[in-house]
């Protein structure tokens, strides 16, 4: 029995050539496009290596290489970024004060191997919690209620100190500490209202007991006045009967003067206004 040759297909060696090189040519774009990656602005890179672990090297801003399905870079934002943190917690004087804080964080830019060992890529969330609800208790246990509002500023460089400290060991640096929030209980509020009003009635006191220690002053002042004035009208008159006359003429004017600016026409006779001149001694009396 004899079986027939299959014959060839004509272009057979060119459509494998052409398979090939498709196959080559898109494993090479594939390499390509997965062996490169981009660290945009205001973040650093570490590598991770299937077979050596996480390397020692910090990625700047830019293009880099990495050998696919082997290496993965881990991308970290080491911008400043704001975490804000309410806790309660007692004064000194037992007092119950809500705190908040505001605290500008970012990571150590060359620590960045060491973070993603040991607390990943959500480090500020493992981290700052704790230090802070505990930092800020430890601080506000030292000072009474009363001092942390008149002491704010003190107080608020005593936790960023303790909070520096604390997170530099976990390789996290912070740029700014700064109390946003401080609210006290209701019965704390309720006393400072009645300490205020307490204040505001003894300044009100004291301002009776100023005005009457002044209006006695001026009494006093005002009798002396009169004293001297009537003991000057007293001598002028022993030395002269002529004062008394010429009181009389001054008087005797101001009424004149009232009479006259009155709507009303009004007759009055000389003795009436004072002005009865010719009756009067005008002449100096005799000095004995």
């Amino acid at each position: 029995m004899s079986f027939n040759k299959v014959p060839n297909v004509p272009g057979s060696p060119a459509l494998s050539a052409l398979l090939k090189v498709s196959v080559i040519g898109g494993l090479g774009v594939y390499a390509v496009a997965n062996s490169l990656y981009n660290v945009e602005g205001g973040h650093r890179a570490v590598m991770f290596n299937r077979l050596t672990g996480i390397k020692e090297k910090v990625y700047p801003e830019g293009t880099h290489f990495m050998l696919p399905w082997f290496e993965r870079p881990i991308i970290y934002d080491v911008r400043a970024r704001p975490y804000l943190v309410e806790s309660t917690t007692g004064s000194h004087d037992l007092q119950m004060v809500k705190i908040g804080l505001r605290v500008l964080t970012r990571p150590m830019g060359d620590r960045l191997p060491q973070i993603y060992r040991t607390l990943g890529e959500n480090y500020s969330e493992r981290v700052l919690p704790s230090i802070i609800h505990e930092t800020l208790k430890a601080v506000v246990a030292q000072y009474n209620a009363s001092q942390l509002i008149t002491q704010r500023e003190a107080v608020s460089r005593e936790i960023r100190k303790i909070l520096t400290e604390r997170a530099s060991n976990f390789d996290i640096a912070l740029d700014d500490v700064s109390i946003t929030t401080l609210t006290f209980g209701k019965e704390f509020t309720a006393a400072i209202e009645a300490k205020q009003v307490a204040a505001q009635e003894a300044e009100r006191a004291k301002f009776i007991v100023e005005k009457a220690e002044q209006d006695k002053r001026s009494a006093v002042i005002r009798a002396e006045g009169e004293a001297k004035s009537a003991q000057l009208i007293g001598q002028a008159i022993a030395n002269n009967q002529a004062f008394i006359t010429l009181r009389k003429i001054e008087a005797a004017r101001e009424i004149a003067q009232t009479i006259a600016q009155s709507a009303n026409k009004v007759y009055l006779s000389s003795n009436d206004l004072l002005l009865n001149l010719q009756g009067m001694n005008l002449e100096p009396s005799p000095k004995k």
